[in-house]
């Protein structure tokens, strides 16, 4: 009995040590790492909700249910963390001389919630009683600091998302990158895009570091249901690429230096979630824009007398260039959160997948594409 009573004190605290472990790498551990806890509560969470999704017939509904899906797993985690504490230190208090399991579960969880309804006995489980009850408080700590971040993070993606689309909606009430160009050409603001070269360079920085760190913010979705993160990364990356490889005028260096921000940065995010995607693509390699919807926007720039370049297959290529840098990432991460509609982002991602690649883990060699040579 007495080798069982040690080896139940021992599982307990194994169980204990992997419990806190997941919620320190969770909340303080500053770069992303799959807890595998917290991995399963979200990974649950999201299949119950999945199937909530699955019955709704319009996206409005399917937008509703799953607003909530990161809202619920966030606040399931330190419930999680808790019952896992109340069960680690229960065959503690069994080893330390208590009668039933029952009274070990019943002290255990008296003694994570401070509520006092069972008293200790004997000097080692007094000791147990106090360091639970620390980690009780220690986890309240970690809530009350992990909520604020998490709100604060999100708040200042919505403002850079909302800014790019109120400056890109159309007269349709939906947002693309040709009407901000035509926009800012009819006011005389197109040399003056830098602005938003500089907003999105500096968020597609934050959200590699931020969107990995705090992961359940990749599924935090817009206050607006037409409105997303990974849409509004897509229009400002199209609007630089466009920029570049359509527009008669002298380019801006930080257009360029945002779409390389920017696909990295998708490509970190992918390579966490282990979504596979090519790092290493060449300008000949497909992507999911056609030449003829990239001709179809050219007309229309040239149409409001927006200063195009004259050789639509060489801005065609160029574009290209661009493009395939963040595709395959952009497209299938847009399909892995279930964006709203957005032209050349969400309306393509089920059929449209890049050819299979190894993921990258680490690796940042690549070739040179056509877009990249300015």
């Amino acid at each position: 009995m007495i080798v069982l009573r040690l080896f139940a004190v021992l599982g307990g605290v194994f169980v204990v040590a992997a419990v806190l472990s997941a919620a320190i790498r969770t909340v303080v551990v500053p770069r992303g790492e799959h807890v595998m806890l917290t991995t399963a509560v979200f990974g649950m969470t999201r299949a119950c909700f999945g199937v909530f999704a699955k019955e709704a017939h319009t996206y409005e509904r399917r937008d509703r249910v799953m607003s909530r899906f990161a809202p619920t797993a966030l606040m399931l985690l330190p419930v999680v963390w808790a019952f896992g504490l109340i069960l680690g230190f229960a065959p503690v208090y069994w080893g330390f001389g208590r009668d039933s399991w029952r009274d070990s579960l019943l002290l255990s969880g008296s003694s994570l919630t401070t509520l006092g309804f069972r008293a200790a006995d004997g000097t080692w489980e007094t000791f147990a009683v106090i360091v639970e009850a620390l980690f009780g408080l220690g986890l309240v700590a970690l809530l009350i600091s992990f909520l604020p971040t998490i709100y604060s993070l999100f708040s200042r993606r919505e403002i850079t998302v909302a800014k790019l689309f109120i400056r890109a909606e159309n007269d349709r009430g939906s947002a693309d990158p040709a009407t901000l160009i035509i926009r800012s050409h009819s006011i005389g603001g197109l040399g003056r895009l830098d602005e938003i070269w500089q907003d999105w360079d500096d968020w597609f920085v934050e959200m590699a570091e931020s969107h990995r760190s705090f992961p359940a913010l990749t599924f935090f979705r817009s206050p607006e249901p037409d409105r997303s993160w990974i849409t509004g990364a897509g229009i400002a990356l199209d609007l630089a690429s466009i920029y570049l490889s359509a527009l008669d005028v002298e380019t801006d260096p930080r257009a360029a230096l945002m779409v390389r921000s920017g696909y990295l940065s998708l490509r970190s995010l992918c390579a966490f979630y282990t979504i596979p995607y090519d790092d290493d693509p060449s300008p000949g390699d497909p992507i999911s824009v056609s030449r003829d919807e990239y001709v179809e926007v050219h007309e229309r720039l040239a149409l409001a007398g927006v200063p195009v370049r004259a050789d639509r297959e060489a801005s065609w290529q160029a574009y290209r260039g661009w493009r395939v840098n963040y595709d395959g990432p952009l497209t299938f991460l847009a399909d892995f959160t279930m964006a709203p509609y957005q032209p050349w982002v969400s309306d393509r991602t089920a059929p449209f997948r890049p050819p299979p690649t190894p993921t990258r883990r680490g690796r940042r060699g690549r070739r040179k594409t056509i877009g990249e040579h300015s």
